[in-house]
């Protein structure tokens, strides 16, 4: 009879009709920091109408289309991979699949929102853990060019839009250059060029503060631009290192952009003051990695998180690096491990759903499970942060029923019955 149930909703989630559906019994973690229990979350075609506690709330049965005992299984909002190249390359190896890095320096209107590939099978098995938004991020160059919010679930580029050009990717030169005890022998040693590296950048930003389309020949990298001084779209400032934040802050100063975000930041937790003053906030890079100094604890990634938090800096976890485009199905357990190292259960599922979506300026329709946001979440039969528990049952996008499976779960069903019989 369950699944008579959610057949009949995928039908009509899918066909058009309004619905109105109630989830009852489920464990709820907002995203917002609060967790209940055992909660009521009511649906109307694609948004949330009602999230309360049943504990101290009621329903009429008469008042919903459907309604579906959850069993104490746990709802998540959907998880959010912000600066990732998903959708943008297929096989890294093959460079007719690759369409995230093009020639040039500066190349603010390279945009990725037309190079999303919605047919990707990367991306079906990362939207099978909760992962069901991205943003696609293009590398490569001083100015990489202009990312987009995308869905997971859709025909097209034009459908899986959430919000197109929604930031600039500046990639800060770096302050020290040199290998590392994990590679080389060679020791770090400061960039000389660094001081004319950030010359070259301040005039290129310098022109493209000045540019007036009404009155200068149209050039379209420095219209690309206008949005960041605007506040039409976020800067995203690519920096690890304590140098290049210190000097990222005084340039922010300097050009007064509205929404600046460092994104890597591995050294933010040193300048939190100076950071959280600033109100920059920062998209933390993958912290299932190794140390950046050889004399650092070996835990220090893990514990970034919770030193953020701590500090009161605003901070999304995301997973960038080798492989990130099949590594962005292991979002939730980057926000697992944040927890297991001092992070709070309910702001690790925040770091990778409400705080994305704050960062990028899309919390008004998601990032976590609220009356009039976009009815998008998925359930999980256990904890969706740990991995042996992370088993999702139900995923809903914009109010619409989809698919819990992929390719690899059908490939396993597949050849575990032909060989049961044997």
């Amino acid at each position: 009879m369950k699944y008579f149930i959610l057949l009949t909703l995928l039908f009509f989630s899918n066909s058009g009709f309004s619905q109105k559906v109630l989830y009852k019994d489920v464990i709820l973690h907002v995203g917002n920091g609060m967790r209940i229990d055992n909660a009521l979350v009511g649906c109307d075609n694609d948004r949330f109408i009602m999230v309360k506690n049943a504990l101290t709330s009621s329903y009429k049965a008469k008042n919903w289309d459907t309604i579906i005992s959850l069993e104490g299984k746990h709802m998540y909002p959907a998880f959010v991979a912000s600066n990732t190249t998903l959708g943008l390359t297929e096989i890294d190896a093959v460079r007719a699949t690759r369409d995230f890095d093009d020639v040039g320096e500066f190349n603010p209107h390279v945009r990725t929102q037309i190079a999303f590939n919605t047919e990707s099978r990367v991306s079906e098995t990362v939207r099978t853990n909760g992962v069901l938004l991205t943003q696609a991020t293009p590398r490569g160059g001083r100015v990489s060019g202009t990312s987009s919010v995308m869905r997971l679930f859709a025909w097209n580029w034009e459908d899986a839009t959430v919000l197109k050009d929604d930031g600039i990717h500046l990639n800060w030169p770096n302050s020290i250059q040199g290998g590392g005890w994990w590679a080389e022998p060679k020791p770090k040693e400061r960039n000389k060029n660094y001081s004319k590296e950030i010359v070259k950048l301040e005039q290129f930003f310098q022109l493209a503060f000045a540019y007036d389309v009404n009155t200068s020949k149209f050039d379209q990298r420095l219209q690309a631009m206008k949005g960041c001084f605007t506040g039409l779209k976020r800067l995203y400032i690519h920096a690890n290192e304590l140098q290049q934040i210190h000097d990222i802050i005084d340039f922010v100063n300097v050009f007064k952009f509205p929404f600046p975000v460092i994104v890597g930041g591995y050294d933010a937790h040193l300048v939190g003051k100076k950071l959280k003053d600033s109100k920059i906030p920062v998209m933390l890079d993958r912290i299932h990695g190794l140390p950046q100094i050889e004399d650092e604890a070996t835990d220090l990634p893990y514990r970034i998180p919770a030193i953020l938090n701590q500090q009161g800096i605003q901070f999304c976890l995301q997973g960038s690096g080798d492989m990130e485009a099949m590594n962005s199905r292991n979002l939730p357990f980057l926000a697992g491990t944040a927890m297991a190292y001092g992070l709070d259960e309910e702001a690790a599922v925040a770091s990778i759903s409400l705080a994305p979506c704050e960062i990028i300026g899309i919390a008004k329709d998601y990032g976590s499970v609220e009356k009039g946001k976009k009815a998008s979440f998925f359930v999980s039969e256990g904890n969706a942060l740990d991995m042996m528990t992370n088993k999702v049952t139900l995923i809903c996008l914009d109010g619409v029923l989809q698919s819990t499976s992929n390719f690899q779960l059908e490939l396993y069903e597949r050849y575990k019955a032909k060989y049961e019989k044997q």
